[in-house]
């Protein structure tokens, strides 16, 4: 969340899809539905349109690990009394996220799995299973049947899919337009290499989050997968989000910065108002990010240092200490801010036109005074 972060084009779609499954969800766990009520006459019967009852039963007709998503669809509605308001209580406590940054939730976010069921119960297999695949087969593979504004539409030109919300994103989030311009990751600052969708809460456990307008943005690989990253990690503290930043609904942009720490070569996260605090410590932690950017701001010095070696050795200066400082000034003056790592390299510049760390440089290329 070093850069701003918005919602596309095409977000209200996502949202729309993630309307679609709560109310599927909902309509399952209601307590007069059991399995011969999954039809497509019920379904036309609970959705707002034609189009996404229709669009909803051909879904549920795909095959998921060897079983189609319709019997997965009627082993949630088969689930006891209990089961049900356990998993209804769930819903609401997962939906509208958006609630659990304000002031007073209506609902409490769960932190656990419902009805005390685990990772292998066969009831939260199948709810699971149902969810995910809204994103791994009805969005990454498929079509949502909603224009970008979240209207309804069976026209498959119009729909949204998954390539044209990546596409919206890294436009909408590229700082220099230039198709040759490098991209940066909005978490981390850096170069947007192997790209990913991540979901910010993760899917695995909040299947009704797998295609939701406030929890998906592309990032980075690193900062995605990476061993001492985000993966599957939870950005909540048992279920509350006091501690933490949200991607779209309370962004770090601006709540943090980087400062160094010149002897120890050195980044480190710091708040711009000290509230922030706890914040900045569970987004460095979840993103492992004065690490990572310690060692660009280590690698960058280095380059420089022996540039500047290299130069004096060609005879092309700097010859002495002015020299030097014109330098480095040149190189903080000539940095861009739509470049990857512009923050390191900002700060970077700032420690290496310290007089400390000038007279140090002095010594060790024997410039003259």
């Amino acid at each position: 969340m070093l850069k701003p972060i918005h919602r596309v084009t095409s977000s209200p779609a996502l949202a729309a899809c993630q309307i679609m499954m709560q109310r599927l969800a909902l309509w399952l766990c209601d307590q007069q539905v059991h399995a011969v009520d999954v039809t497509l006459i019920n379904l036309q019967v609970q959705m707002p349109s034609q189009i996404e009852a229709d669009w909803l039963w051909k879904f549920l007709d795909r095959t998921v690990a060897k079983q189609k998503l319709l019997q997965r669809a009627k082993e949630v509605a088969d689930l006891s009394n209990v089961e049900k308001q356990g998993l209804t209580n769930w819903v609401h406590g997962v939906s509208n996220i958006d609630q659990h940054f304000g002031l007073n939730p209506s609902h409490a976010f769960p932190a656990q799995i419902p009805n005390n069921w685990n990772d292998d119960s066969p009831s939260w297999i199948s709810f699971k299973t149902l969810l995910i695949a809204f994103y791994e087969r009805g969005f990454t593979k498929g079509r949502l049947p909603y224009r970008s504004d979240g209207t309804p539409t069976d026209i498959k030109s119009d729909q949204v899919t998954y390539a044209k919300f990546v596409a919206e994103f890294r436009v909408a989030h590229k700082l220099d337009a230039h198709p040759d311009a490098r991209e940066i990751c909005v978490l981390c600052g850096g170069e947007l290499k192997e790209q990913e969708v991540d979901h910010w809460i993760n899917k695995a456990n909040f299947p009704l989050l797998s295609v939701c307008a406030d929890n998906l943005l592309p990032i980075c690989g690193e900062c995605n997968a990476g061993d001492d990253t985000k993966g599957q990690k939870p950005v909540h503290s048992s279920g509350k989000f006091g501690d933490w930043f949200h991607p779209y609904l309370r962004p770090a942009h601006g709540a943090l910065a980087l400062e160094y720490q010149l002897p120890k070569m050195a980044i480190s996260c710091v708040a711009a108002q000290a509230a922030d605090q706890p914040k900045v410590n569970t987004l460095n932690k979840l993103l492992n990010l004065e690490t990572r950017w310690t060692r660009e701001f280590k690698a960058e010095h280095r380059k420089k240092q022996k540039e500047a070696a290299d130069r004096k050795l060609r005879g092309r200066g700097p010859h002495n200490l002015a020299e030097l400082q014109s330098w480095l000034t040149d190189y903080r003056d000539g940095l861009v801010e739509s470049e990857p790592n512009y923050e390191v390299h900002k700060v970077l510049a700032a420690a290496m036109l310290e007089p400390t760390r000038l007279a140090t440089w002095q010594g060790e290329l024997g410039l003259a005074p």
